[in-house]
C-alpha cells in the first residue's frame, strides 16, 4: 500500500466524548507477526470511555503512562490488506475479526477507531462466515470476557486483584443468576451458560425482558421493579456484569459453596462476609486469543450464540455513539462502521 494517512479518531488530551475528533493520522507500520487489516467496523467497549477519561476509576499509581495522540479502541472486523513477512498462517483477503494487544492496549497502542489498524497474528481469527463485520465487530471483548469466566482462562496471567487463579465452574445442571445480562458481555454470559446446561436468571430492566427471553433466560426479573438480593436465594453462581461496590449484595443469593463472579471487581469490599458464607469470589482479567476467537467464530457462525446490537454509528461519529454509551441500559453493543473511498 501506498498510502501514508487514513481516516482515524484521535484525542490529545483526557476528557468526556468531546476530546474525540475524527482526522487525519499516520498509516500504521507492519512489526514482524502482524497484518494490516482494512477495518471494516469497530466495536466499542468500556475500556475505551476508561482510557478516554485517563482511568479515573484507578489508584493514580496504576494508571499507564499514555502518550498523545491516542487512538482508542480493540475491537475491530475487517480485511487484511498485507502481512508481514513471517506471517504464513493469514493471506490479504482474509476476512478477519479481533481483540487487538488486550490487557497491553491500555497504554494507548491499539489504534482500532481508524480504516486500517496493524494487529499481531496472535490475536486474530478468521470472521465468522455467517455474520456481517457489524456483528462480529461488536463481539470480541466482550465475548472473550464471558468465555475466559465461564469456560477457558486461556492464559495464566496472575490477576493482580486476588491472590488466586481464576477457575471456571460447572455449569450443567447449575443456576446461575446474570446481573445487567442486557448488557454487552451479559447477553453473552447468558447464552454461555444456556449453552453450557444451566438455568438461567437474568436481570435488567423490564424493557429488555424480551430479548433475554430470545436468548434463552429461564426466568426474569426486572431490577427496577424487584431487587433480586431480596427474592432470589441458593443460586450456585452469579455472574455480576456490572460490578464494582454494589457487587457483595449477591452474596445472600447464593448457596453455600457458591461462586460470585464480578465481571469489574473493583471496589468489592466483601471478603470477610464471602469467606464466612463459603462463596468463593473470582475475578479474571480478559486478555486477547486468536485461538479462542477461532473456537467462538464457529458458535457465531451458526447462531449458537447471537450478537445484540444497540445502535451504530459511523466512524466520523465516535463522540456520539460515547455519548450513546454514557446514556446506559445499553442492549448488546454500540459499533462505529468505517466506509471507505469507493465502496
Amino acid at each position: 500500500m501506498s498510502r501514508n494517512t487514513m481516516k482515524a479518531v484521535r484525542q490529545h488530551t483526557f476528557g468526556g466524548p468531546e476530546v474525540l475528533n475524527y482526522e487525519d493520522a499516520p498509516m500504521p507500520s507492519l512489526s514482524p507477526g502482524e497484518v494490516l487489516v482494512r477495518v471494516h467496523a469497530v466495536g466499542v467497549n468500556p475500556p475505551d470511555w476508561y482510557l478516554r477519561e485517563g482511568y479515573k476509576m484507578l489508584p493514580p499509581e496504576w494508571r499507564p503512562q499514555i502518550s498523545f495522540p491516542v487512538i482508542l479502541g480493540t475491537d475491530v472486523s475487517g480485511v487484511i490488506v498485507a502481512v508481514a513477512d513471517d506471517v504464513t498462517d493469514f493471506s490479504v483477503g482474509d476476512e478477519v475479526y479481533s481483540m487487538i494487544r488486550f490487557p497491553e492496549w491500555a497504554a494507548g497502542r491499539s489504534q482500532a477507531y481508524a480504516e486500517y489498524v496493524s494487529v499481531p497474528v496472535s490475536d486474530i481469527a478468521l470472521k465468522p462466515a455467517g455474520i456481517d463485520h457489524i456483528h462480529a465487530a461488536a463481539a470480541p471483548m466482550s465475548l472473550l470476557t464471558a468465555w475466559q469466566f465461564l469456560v477457558d482462562v486461556g492464559h495464566d496471567v496472575p490477576n493482580p486483584l486476588q491472590p488466586y487463579p481464576h477457575v471456571p465452574v460447572p455449569l450443567a445442571g447449575k443456576t446461575v443468576l446474570v446481573n445487567g445480562a442486557a448488557g454487552g458481555v451479559g447477553h453473552f454470559v447468558v447464552q454461555i451458560a444456556k449453552l453450557k446446561g444451566a438455568r438461567v436468571i437474568a436481570v435488567a430492566s423490564g424493557k429488555h425482558e424480551a430479548a433475554l427471553r430470545g436468548l434463552g433466560a429461564d426466568e426474569f426479573i426486572d431490577y427496577t421493579k424487584t431487587r433480586p438480593e431480596e427474592v432470589v436465594r441458593d443460586v450456585d453462581l452469579v455472574v455480576d456484569a456490572v460490578g464494582g461496590p454494589a457487587t457483595g449484595r449477591f452474596l445472600r443469593t447464593l448457596k453455600r459453596g457458591g461462586t460470585l463472579f464480578p465481571v469489574f471487581s473493583l471496589g468489592f469490599a466483601g471478603a470477610k462476609d464471602a469467606e464466612q458464607s463459603d462463596v468463593t469470589v473470582s475475578s479474571v482479567q480478559v486478555r486477547s486469543n486468536g485461538a479462542q476467537l477461532a473456537e467462538l467464530a464457529k458458535l457465531l457462525s451458526a447462531g449458537d450464540i447471537r450478537v445484540l446490537l444497540d445502535s451504530t454509528y459511523p466512524l466520523a461519529e465516535a463522540r456520539q455513539a460515547h455519548e450513546r454509551a454514557a446514556q446506559g441500559h445499553i442492549q448488546g453493543k454500540i459499533v462505529l462502521t468505517v466506509q471507505h473511498e469507493g465502496t
